[in-house]
């Protein structure tokens, strides 16, 4: 669930530590790059600001007490969808809540799967709505599975081939290693905006089974509906970045274009 946290942060060193490299290029950036690498900038901070705002909310939320513990909550929510089959295990770390579809295992956080809170119920039946996504082949998760072994390609080699392309290109080379990419880095964007209904809608199944079998009061509900909006809004602060980092590339490419035929 937490687990795409990180990609907030990511960008913010890589943008920081290569403006300079391209500033001195020499007509690098013009008005559209320089607004390219404002979004990124600002959809940098809203992830920040998004994040504190997340683990403010459910340290708020892992003090309020719950009937069950999470590990406890994720075998009850299981069981009553005919999905015993699934384990659940706790991890190591914080926030590193997840459910894995090769295995068919709920992975909680040792504090998730251990604590009997808000925090935890809310987070452990999130991660089992991924399970019952994954059982009644929900079309989104099923996408976002299939483009995991493209993405893996795209994350690791889209930045470095893109940088290559560029070089490439200002000793009067092509466009074509550049472009190629920009297309693998796309993927990870795309991926982004595809993980964004499947994530809204395991929070939904969780709170609506929360609600269904009354584990969770009103009061209780609404505080789990609180702390997995927040959850939530990660994700759409990490498509936003992923975005405003693809126009900020495609800019980049097309003014090095530009200046090449000048």
């Amino acid at each position: 669930m937490i687990a795409y946290i990180p990609i907030l942060a990511q960008g913010a060193y890589y943008y920081d530590s290569h403006y300079g490299h391209y500033g001195q290029g020499g007509g690098m950036y013009n008005g559209l790059t320089l607004i390219g690498l404002a979004l990124v900038v600002i959809t940098a901070i809203i992830g920040y600001a998004i994040q504190a705002g997340l683990k403010n909310a459910f340290n708020r939320y892992a003090q309020e007490p719950a009937p069950l513990t999470g590990a406890e909550a994720a075998r009850r929510m299981l069981h009553q969808y005919g999905l015993d089959h699934v384990q659940v295990i706790s991890t190591p770390g914080r926030l590193t809540d997840h459910y894995n579809p090769l295995d068919r295992t709920v992975n909680l956080s040792e504090s998730v799967y251990n604590e009997a809170s808000v925090a935890a119920i809310a987070v452990a039946a999130h991660e089992c709505g991924h399970a019952v996504q994954h059982a009644q082949a929900y079309h989104w998760l099923g996408l976002r599975s299939a483009l995991v072994p493209t993405v893996n390609i795209g994350s690791r080699l889209g930045q470095i081939v893109l940088m290559a392309g560029l070089g490439l290109l200002a000793m009067g080379s092509g466009t074509t290693v550049a472009w190629i990419g920009l297309a693998l880095y796309a993927t990870t964007t795309l991926f982004a905006l595809v993980t964004l209904p499947v994530e809204f809608n395991a929070s939904s199944r969780a709170l609506a089974w929360l609600e269904q079998s009354g584990l969770a009061t009103r009061v209780m509900h609404g505080q789990a509906g609180t702390a997995l909006r927040w959850a939530a809004m990660t994700y759409v602060a990490a498509a936003l970045s992923s975005l405003a980092m693809l126009l900020y590339y495609a800019l980049i490419l097309l003014t090095r274009m530009n200046n090449s035929r000048d």
